[in-house]
């Protein structure tokens, strides 16, 4: 079975988190700071806080914004769950904004259309490694004074073109307040299970370093009272012990080494699947912006009209010639926690996107032969669907 995704260990990266643990040192040392260091420089920002998961992430992220109980959050349906539910551990309510048709990111009008004086900020999801519209809503965002909080989870390696024509890694914060990574194994780079927020707010920045680890801060400049001792540290809001291990960090910082080219590969195989597939009768291909150059995260096919009551059919077919397709993503809208609380939404195109999608894959170990393979049993299925 050639999956949709896996990740790339190499020697180099297992020989990196041996020596970690070796070390002494496998939490709460000096790696994750190393890691936080090497990925703020690598996106261009000014600051980064790494997490336990892309979902720890993202409640760090939305809780220093600070939504709360009562505030209302824009979104995506067209997400995994997790990019709603770090709102509603807030206490807030998810607002879902339709889909561009085509990309699979949010509508930017779409999303500026949902803003009331309730909402606090907007999550915008880079679909399958492209960066979203970010200049249209930061934009709205500045108007309404609301936070944007891009959930580049796929997007690692991303690049978005700024006004000047210069091309910005996703990360640096362009046209967001904060940026959140997720490095799980089938993500752009891999720390077992981690994540990141991005940021060029010194103040957002602290919050999220709280956050993390218990609402705690040993900083004697941020002290409210007086320091009992040496050992003295102050729990000042309500965190959660979300650190990443420093064996994590130390996989991270070799994976982050190696970013470039595992990218480079990604493209090289979505270049491939183009031109294999432009113009065929039974679906379409992934589109990149001309705003945009894609991570690549997934390859995401949209089956045309004459064979969308088929993705069922296909789906399985391909899975029984040992092509590990998956469907990105069923719309958070239509998870039973969602329909029980009332969080609907008319996103007509989510639905229809949702109807006619199916990942195919792509990660950076796939060989030509796997390229070429999954090619033909593609042809192969479409041709005995009907």
């Amino acid at each position: 079975m050639i999956p949709y995704g896996f990740h790339d260990i190499g020697e180099d990266d297992i020989k990196a988190v041996v020596k970690t643990l070796q070390s002494g040192w496998i939490t709460q040392g000096t790696k994750t700071g190393e890691f936080e260091e090497a990925l703020a420089d690598y996106c261009g920002a000014s600051y980064a806080v790494v997490f336990s998961s892309g979902t720890a992430a993202l409640h760090g992220a939305y809780a220093a914004a600070g939504l709360g109980s009562g505030d209302e959050f824009i979104t995506t349906p067209m997400t995994f769950a997790a990019t709603a539910n770090a709102g509603v551990f807030l206490g807030a309510n998810p607002v879902f904004a339709d889909i561009e048709s085509d990309t699979g990111n949010i509508d930017a009008a779409a999303a500026a259309s949902l803003i009331t004086n309730k909402t606090k900020l907007i999550a915008a999801v880079d679909y399958a490694g492209h960066p979203f519209d970010g200049k249209a809503l930061f934009e709205a965002s500045v108007k309404h004074g609301i936070i944007i909080v891009e959930d580049a989870c796929h997007a690692l390696g991303a690049l978005s073109m700024a006004d000047d024509g210069s091309w910005k890694r996703t990360g640096s914060c362009l046209y967001c307040h904060m940026a959140v990574f997720s490095f799980h194994p089938v993500k752009s780079i891999t720390t077992g299970e981690g994540g990141a927020v991005l940021t060029n707010d010194k103040v957002l920045y602290d919050k999220l370093k709280m956050f993390g680890h218990h609402g705690i801060t040993k900083s004697m400049d941020d002290f409210q009272y007086t320091p009992d001792g040496p050992w003295y540290y102050e729990m000042q809001t309500l965190g959660y012990n979300y650190r990443m291990t420093d064996f994590q960090a130390a996989l991270g910082i070799s994976q982050l080494k190696k970013l470039d080219r595992f990218i480079e590969r990604r493209r090289d195989i979505a270049c491939f699947y183009d031109n294999a597939f432009r113009g065929n009768r039974y679906f379409d291909i992934p589109i990149e912006r001309d705003y945009a150059k894609s991570a690549y995260h997934l390859y995401p096919i949209r089956l045309k009209d004459e064979y969308k009551d088929y993705k069922r059919l296909i789906f399985s077919q391909l899975r029984e010639r040992g092509i590990g397709v998956q469907c990105h993503y069923i719309p958070v809208t239509h998870h039973p926690f969602y329909r029980s609380r009332g969080y609907t939404a008319h996103c007509p195109n989510t639905d229809d996107f949702y109807s006619r999608q199916i990942s195919i894959p792509i990660f950076p170990g796939m060989t030509d032969d796997n390229t070429h393979l999954v090619r033909d049993k593609l042809i192969e299925a479409f041709n005995g669907a009907k």
